[in-house]
């Protein structure tokens, strides 16, 4: 294993945590209230961020997204670079490929995805890979307020993709502000993406993507925790200097770092051709169960001012608990991890 990033990947993430650093501060995202910075989106498409992904492979979307969950800036980033670029490239048709990869890479196409929930969607028989009509209802889909494009799995799990202006979309909130909607399907055309492993692979890249997001999202947590205790003071002492408060932050760092080097090997070996489903769960196990203890260790660490809503902490508090349970919570992943071992093993 090698995680070492290379050039391209390396210049990629300095420039991305430059533009986060520099646009996604506390009064831009105050103003942007539960939606997307649109400025912030443009910068970081007009710089080339998207469309690099294309060569800088899974591993550097991670690397990127950590600078983005440091931020936590709001944009849909993860979701039109894992539904869109990332799919597309995978498993799109030449003509798919041409049609929709430059509109993706230059931020005028943007596609989220819907592919956690298959069996509420049911699609009509055809012939034809172009068009199907699907039904279903999912009521929670994060960054389709700004989606021209909607990736969804139907219930025999084959991808489709549906634009947005053929559906029916209403807003709603989660506990992360990620710009969602409810998104309605009657008899709605689309395409599909990709054949029946389709699905897998970008269920498992979602995961994977999503992890390296929190391990961002827990690195600017504790960065704000270590911050707080070091210059907050109590009875002539910085906090930090109390042996309970250095034991919680030790303990926040190390799963910190389990996130991410899980997340990194997920992403190295799907880069390198290797075998990778259990990599990918394990990452996502780890960025659900740790992720969680982390930001409440961030939030507990800041005292009182944890629990002020309008906090810089809280925001990373909101986008680790949503993240914890998004592409699936940690029970469930590590049942279906198991089962994926088992039947591994059995050879099925």
């Amino acid at each position: 294993m090698d995680f070492t990033p290379t050039e391209e990947q390396t210049a990629a993430a300095a420039l991305a945590a430059r533009i986060f650093g520099d646009l996604s501060t506390q009064e831009r995202l105050a103003a942007a209230g539960t939606g997307s910075d649109a400025g912030l989106w443009k910068e970081l498409c007009a710089a080339g961020l998207v469309g690099a992904v294309a060569d800088t492979g899974l591993l550097g979307l991670v690397l990127l997204l950590e600078e983005q969950g440091r931020t936590t800036a709001q944009v849909p980033f993860a979701a039109s670079c894992v539904y869109g670029l990332l799919a597309v490239a995978a498993h799109g048709s030449p003509e798919q490929c041409e049609r929709l990869l430059p509109g993706i890479a230059d931020g005028t196409v943007v596609v989220t995805g819907a592919i956690t929930e298959p069996t509420s969607v049911s699609a009509s028989p055809s012939f034809s890979s172009f068009p199907v009509e699907l039904t279903g209802v999912l009521p929670a889909v994060p960054w389709l307020r700004d989606a021209t494009h909607v990736l969804v799995a139907d219930d025999r799990r084959r991808l489709r993709l549906v634009p947005t202006s053929e559906a029916v979309t209403e807003p709603v909130e989660l506990t992360a502000p990620w710009s969602a909607g409810r998104l309605t399907l009657e008899g709605t055309p689309a395409e599909t993406l990709g054949g029946a492993g389709a699905y897998d692979d970008v269920l498992a890249t979602a995961r994977t993507a999503f992890a390296g997001l929190q391990a961002g999202v827990c690195a600017g947590s504790l960065a704000r925790a270590v911050e707080h205790t070091n210059t907050r003071e109590q009875f002539g002492q910085p906090l930090a200097a109390r042996q309970g408060v250095q034991l919680r932050a030790a303990d926040a760092y190390m799963d910190t770092e389990a996130i991410r080097v899980t997340a990194y090997e997920a992403a190295w070996r799907r880069d390198a051709g290797l075998p990778w489903a259990t990599h990918a769960l394990t990452a996502a196990w780890w960025a659900s169960e740790a992720g969680s203890r982390v930001v409440h260790t961030g939030q507990h660490l800041h005292g009182g001012a944890g629990a002020d809503l309008g906090h810089p902490v809280h925001r990373h508090f909101l986008w680790g608990r949503q993240l914890d349970a998004y592409l699936g919570c940690g029970p469930e992943l590590l049942q279906e991890l198991g089962e994926l071992i088992v039947d591994g093993e059995a050879g099925t």
